[in-house]
């Protein structure tokens, strides 16, 4: 076979899948896989949908294509209200786009927008290290991962500042109570936004359960009441990020929603289970208030893309969000994610080099560490995640992995964001190849490091 044209991530093509369905992906020379990940976080009702490629069918004989600057067409305003029953939290309106890096574009144009509009000159976003918020360069910009920004720092805002991030594993110290580390988390923040000047800052900007960089961390018990208040202290507005921990992937349908005492954000973005990946479709939730002032004011907002509000994967969402609300799905995510990470606390938890075990729903992370007494580091650049990732594919199992510098450390881990409708015994398949692979890739490292303590000893 001649070598491919598709310009990939990798230097390497990647293994190519030949067909896909449920949970299970063959590729090309036989190989079989468990995809304990969805992809990533994507393909939350499996590979295959009958009732998903019906509704795109029907889409497609109806209207394709509409150019959303000059054209609707009645399948996105159907998904529009499916999303947005009940309003959650003042959030009555939604633009649709593409990906999760286009919908946080959207998001740092809409608050902008928001507060030219009022006559306030805020231009000042406070993010938090250790994030990512996508791959384009606004989006870059309120991303905190330095691995990740460091090729296009150039380029990137220098409107942007960031404070720590809720990360109790490594942040909170131990002789620290919950309600103390949130409370030292929220003084950063407010001290933040006296540096910068109050009336400059115009939003602040957080993922509620980070997902690729850190790898699935809950949030503190009140962390984000706590910077909800710091924001409306100040007039600020408050931007959450749930393109993959959103859309019923922790429990709830939105993730924010299991913050007792919490209002909501004013802008949030949703993806990855929004449609399921059979097509590409991403979205910002936005509060009445924000577009009021936008209606009262110029009247039209000032960003729109081509395939924005595509009627094919508005289709597609539809069916999907329909899905996600029947037939016991929600339920299955809380009951079968419980058990997941019950599995995953009993038997990973206790193995060498795993430090930490955490998540909520169907998105769950394994940290690893060097040592588990002081959670110490791996070496920069070090390849355990990696290690683990390859000895599970050989094992049959596909999960995503992360061993790059987010922040000022190392963060290795593994992701686990499996299909909503994941049975008992499927988790326990995952966590039992996960656990095997654990092990290879433990052994490898300790006879690694015995070599090279071997040789340290020759060379004295």
């Amino acid at each position: 076979m001649a070598s491919p044209r598709t310009l990939n991530k990798g230097s390497k093509p990647p293994p190519k899948i030949v067909s896909a369905s449920g949970s299970t992906i063959r590729l090309h020379g036989g190989k079989v896989l468990l995809d304990a990940c969805s992809g990533v976080g994507v393909s939350c009702f499996g590979y295959r949908s009958e009732e998903v490629a019906r509704a795109i069918e029907v889409q497609m004989a109806t209207v394709p294509y509409a150019y959303s600057s000059a054209f609707s067409a009645d399948i996105c305003d159907v998904l529009a209200k499916e999303i947005l029953q009940d309003c959650p939290g003042g959030l009555e309106y939604v633009a649709f786009f593409s990906s999760g890096s286009e919908s946080t574009e959207a998001a740092l144009k809409i608050v902008t927008q928001y507060w030219r509009e009022k006559g306030e000159d805020r231009t000042k976003f406070i993010s938090r290290h250790h994030s990512y918020h996508g791959s384009t360069l606004g989006a870059l910009s309120v991303s905190g991962h330095l691995d990740r920004r460091a090729p296009y720092s150039s380029w990137l805002s220098k409107n942007v500042s960031f404070v720590e991030t809720c990360y109790p594993f490594r942040g909170q110290p131990e002789d620290m109570t919950e309600d103390g580390y949130v409370a030292s988390l929220k003084h950063q923040l407010e001290a933040e936004f006296h540096r910068l000047g109050p009336s400059n800052v115009a939003a602040f900007v957080a993922e509620t359960m980070p997902g690729t960089t850190l790898g699935c961390v809950p949030a503190s018990k009140g962390y984000f009441r706590a910077v909800r208040e710091v924001c409306d202290k100040h007039g600020a507005l408050l931007v959450l990020d749930e393109v993959m921990c959103g859309m019923g992937r922790t429990g709830s349908y939105h993730a924010w929603q299991q913050e007792e005492g919490f209002r909501g954000p004013d802008v949030q973005m949703i993806s990855k289970s929004l449609s399921g990946g059979f097509i590409p479709l991403s979205a910002i939730l936005v509060h009445g208030t924000v577009v009021e002032a936008i209606r009262k004011g110029s009247g039209s907002l000032n960003h729109s893309q081509t395939f924005q509000a595509h009627p094919l994967a508005c289709a597609a969402a539809l069916e999907v969000q329909r899905k996600l609300r029947r037939d016991g799905t929600m339920s299955n995510i809380v009951e079968v994610g419980r058990y997941l990470g019950a599995a995953l606390e009993e038997l990973i938890l206790p193995l060498p080099y795993v430090g930490d075990v955490r998540g909520r729903g169907l998105l769950w992370a394994v940290e690893f560490v060097a040592d588990k007494e002081t959670k110490g580091e791996f070496p920069a650049r070090s390849n355990f995640a990696q290690s683990v990732v390859a000895a599970a594919f050989e094992n049959g199992l596909y999960v995503h992995g992360a061993s790059a510098r987010s922040g000022s450390f190392d963060v290795q881990y593994v992701m686990l964001a499996p299909w909503f409708l994941i049975t008992k015994p499927e988790a326990m398949r995952i966590v039992n190849k996960l656990k095997i692979a654990i092990q290879d890739a433990s052994r490898e490292w300790t006879q690694s490091g015995s070599r090279h303590a071997k040789a340290r000893e020759a060379m004295l």
